[in-house]
């Protein structure tokens, strides 16, 4: 299989960074923490519980889809965690990436805020939770993505994101 380029995305707390790793190691790509490509602005509005807005989240979303640009133009392969949360958001990666695929971690709300609750060191506060779960746009049936729930292992949820990949993914095929 050639090298795919793959967003997990979803809300705080669904697990996209633990399930990137895993992914982008079974797949024998690079990752890339989306997280880390936040302004130092943005990071501070979060933890300080002020939900970004569209405005706020364009030069991120650059950041990102340039990362998928350079693994595209290089023919690399990459996993990037990303909320991903609008599919007008998903649409600018995918023009960057047009073979992009998308992981989509998803679980009840009770799940996602204990999750949140026992999670140290990140500046994300469990505050926000509704504010993405307000913003989410799953994607749509004729969007290249794979919605998995969140009540199974990470390793398990890494798995089957690759079995996925292997029987759909085709280089330059949107």
């Amino acid at each position: 299989m050639a090298a795919p380029r793959v967003v997990v995305m979803g809300v705080s707390g669904c697990g996209k960074s633990t399930v990137g790793r895993l992914l982008a190691a079974l797949l024998d790509v690079h990752y890339v923490e989306g997280d880390e490509l936040h302004p130092p602005d943005n990071v501070a509005r979060m933890a300080a519980g002020v939900p970004l807005t569209d405005a706020d989240r364009h030069g991120w979303l650059q950041e990102v889809a340039g990362q998928l640009a350079n693994a595209t133009s290089r023919e690399l392969g990459v996993v990037v965690s990303c909320s991903a949360l609008k599919r007008r958001y998903r649409d600018q990666l995918r023009a960057a990436a047009p073979d992009l695929r998308f992981i989509h971690l998803q679980g009840p709300e009770p799940l996602l805020r204990a999750r949140l609750a026992a999670r140290r060191g990140h500046y994300m506060p469990a505050s926000l939770l509704q504010s993405q779960l307000d913003t989410l746009e799953p994607p749509a049936a004729d969007e290249p993505a794979l919605s998995l729930g969140i009540d199974q292992p990470p390793q398990q949820l890494a798995a089957e994101a690759e079995r996925w990949l292997r029987t759909t993914w085709r280089p330059g095929a949107p």
